[in-house]
């Protein structure tokens, strides 16, 4: 029986991040994905101007209420980019409307990057995110969101155990696993840790870092987690895919990335990703 998950988070008409990203990486997955835009953009906000935006906060619960009313029921929920701290907290209603005993909660608390919050953003929506991440099942974040859900410095100078102690933290929170993304500890390699407090055991996946940055990579990882974790995977092979299928898509854009810089070419990848979820349980 094919599982289902929805996923939350704004939809740009143009450009691979958000729901662009994720609907075509879960159903690659072998997922049934619907979605839930928060909001529709012409073009992401990364090196577009005069994008258009249109905020879909009043729909959020409208197509909650029908979805209840038919009796609709998620294996997977996934929350991405949430726009406002309203957003979130009609998002933590739809956690408890719809959550199901073997429903997985997925949340990655988008906030910001390279130790500074993105435009609009404050640290009160951080206190509101952090909320969220206490009814999630798993939370991943990078390092500088992990600054802001633990209300401490953010640096870029740290170690394994600052890792561990970190994410030991995080899970305090009240989100039994956390994963923290874009990990570097100076070795020359790239990727993620995870921590699962049920059985106190960590997990972790890298690959030689890649000098390129570009947008939409965060989406990437966390849609392939996502999909590996509703379909049953291990916390180690889901932080494996997401890293191994993040990195080959950054590989397929470099040779082009002056004309891809809106996104990663991840679609050429799609096929491999399939092969690869077929293993994962259903």
């Amino acid at each position: 029986m094919i599982k289902r998950i929805v996923t939350i988070q704004d939809i740009s008409c143009f450009g691979r991040c958000s729901l662009t990203v994720a609907l075509p990486i879960l159903s690659a997955m072998g997922l049934e994905t619907a979605v839930i835009p928060t909001a529709v953009l012409s073009t992401h906000t990364g090196g577009f101007k005069g994008y258009t935006f249109h905020d879909l906060t009043e729909d959020i619960p409208k197509i909650a209420e029908h979805w209840n009313s038919i009796n609709l029921e998620f294996d997977g929920i996934y929350t991405g980019y949430l726009g406002s701290k309203q957003q979130v907290e009609i998002v933590a209603d739809f956690f408890d409307a719809f959550k199901k005993e073997n429903t997985k909660i997925i949340v990655d608390p988008v906030m910001g990057d390279a130790g500074k919050l993105y435009a609009g953003f404050t640290p009160e929506f951080a206190r509101e995110m952090r909320k969220l991440c206490s009814k999630a099942d798993i939370i991943v974040p990078n390092m500088t969101e992990v600054s802001y859900l633990l209300d401490e410095p953010y640096t870029e100078h740290y170690d394994k155990e600052y890792i561990r102690n970190t994410l030991r933290r995080l899970t305090a929170l009240g989100c039994p696993v956390a994963v923290i993304t874009g990990v570097r500890y100076g070795d020359g390699m790239h990727g993620a840790v995870a921590y699962d407090s049920r059985t106190d055991s960590f997990c972790e996946a890298f690959l030689p870092h890649l000098e390129s940055q570009m947008h939409g990579t965060g989406d990437v990882f966390s849609s392939v987690l996502s999909g590996a974790a509703v379909k049953g995977a291990s916390l180690q092979k889901s932080i494996e895919a997401a890293v191994c299928f993040t990195v080959s898509s950054i590989n397929e854009t470099v040779p082009e990335k002056d004309k891809y810089f809106y996104g990663v070419c991840f679609e050429p990848k799609l096929g491999e990703l399939a092969e690869t979820a077929k293993s994962f349980g259903c």
